[in-house]
């Protein structure tokens, strides 16, 4: 019983902090331009002589 009054208020606390930084994540507009960041991949802006 004892493993369990440490595990779940652990577990409750991990997922609050979870929670958090996935709000701070929403607040900060992290996800704004999900394409912008496909379309970065397939450019070629390589300035090697080849």
């Amino acid at each position: 019983m004892t493993a369990l009054e440490v595990l779940v208020p652990l577990s409750v606390a991990m997922g609050a902090v979870g929670l958090g930084v996935f709000l701070w994540s929403m607040r900060s507009r992290q996800y704004e331009d999900l394409d912008g960041a496909a379309e970065r991949i397939l450019l070629d802006d390589n300035d090697e002589p080849g």
